[in-house]
């Protein structure tokens, strides 16, 4: 079992060219959801003859520190509507069981900002969905 060393690093860049490759820092947590709905077809004369594939979506959630540029260049992109790519690779270490995943053409759908407090760090919640999220477009790289 290794020793879990690796820290990951998030980069959003814009599809028009107005936000360059960004490391979005400091960063609480990302969570990509994947959906992937598959429903059996049973007939009258056996079960499972065969299954309906739905459409894949895929979903993210993105918590920011609401300190530095992060932040706000999360919530421009956002309120312009802007879509974007979000690249998630090792940044240090090698536990981790990608080499980076790459999803195209991302929208955020809501930011939920935190209250502000007298002893922390507001944070910002970012939600969205990943309209590239096809086999041709996500960009999955394994470790050699």
């Amino acid at each position: 079992m290794p020793d879990w060393k690796t820290r990951l690093a998030v980069t959003v860049q814009s599809k028009d060219g107005n936000v360059p490759p960004t490391i979005v820092t400091p960063i609480e947590s990302f969570t990509p959801t994947y959906a992937t709905p598959v429903t059996p077809i049973h007939s009258i004369e056996a079960d499972n003859v065969g299954a309906l594939v739905h459409p894949q979506t895929a979903t993210f959630t993105m918590t920011v520190k609401a300190i530095g540029n992060s932040a706000a260049m999360l919530t421009q992109l956002a309120i312009a509507a802007t879509k974007f790519q979000i690249s998630l690779a090792e940044q240090k270490g090698t536990d981790w069981s990608f080499k980076q995943l790459v999803f195209d053409d991302c929208l955020i759908t809501s930011v939920n900002p935190s209250n502000v407090v007298m002893d922390g760090v507001p944070i910002a919640t970012f939600s969205g969905i990943v309209l590239g999220f096809t086999d041709s477009k996500t960009e999955i790289v394994l470790p050699p």
